[in-house]
């Protein structure tokens, strides 16, 4: 029996094969895949969803400190119990220090994660279209987090100047 992600990748295979190749927004083929017959879910899935959604909603949860940044109030920690992964959520205002350690720390490994996929994809594609420019990537964010930082507090320039 295929993995759930495989036959995810078999509906979106079989869509591109029956109906386009070219992109295509998921919705679609979601669509065409309830339409078709090809996805089904059963009821421990309506629990997934909800799951998921709750996943979604709390990190979407913001607040601003008394310094105007505005910081992320809901973390996860991926963690093992009775044999089973599950993410264990919590209040970063009230969250022990080592959940929150945990956390940053599974967070940064999983932009470090997407970093060596991304320089994975764009070297397949450079290869793979050497008459044309290649595409160039820098994983390097320190300047793009000092733009950010520095929009969130516009303010605080004008004070540090004077």
């Amino acid at each position: 029996m295929a993995k759930y992600s495989e036959q995810m990748q078999a509906i979106f295979e079989r869509y591109r094969a029956t109906v386009s190749s070219d992109p295509v927004s998921l919705d679609e083929v979601a669509a065409w895949a309830l339409n078709e017959g090809l996805f089904r879910p059963s009821p421990r899935d309506v629990a997934k969803l909800c799951r998921d959604a709750l996943a979604d909603s709390l990190r979407q949860e913001k607040r601003i400190d008394a310094k105007g940044r505005k910081y992320r109030a809901k973390h996860s920690v991926r963690t093992w119990i009775k044999g089973q992964q599950l993410s264990l959520w919590a209040d970063i205002d009230n969250a022990p220090r080592d959940f929150m350690k945990k956390s940053f720390a599974q967070r940064r490994q999983s932009i470090v994660g997407d970093c060596f996929q991304i320089k994975q994809d764009v070297d397949h594609f450079n290869d793979e279209r050497q008459d044309e420019e290649p595409i160039q990537i820098i994983l390097d964010f320190t300047e793009d987090v000092a733009e950010m930082e520095a929009t969130q507090h516009p303010d605080q320039d004008d004070e540090n100047a004077a």
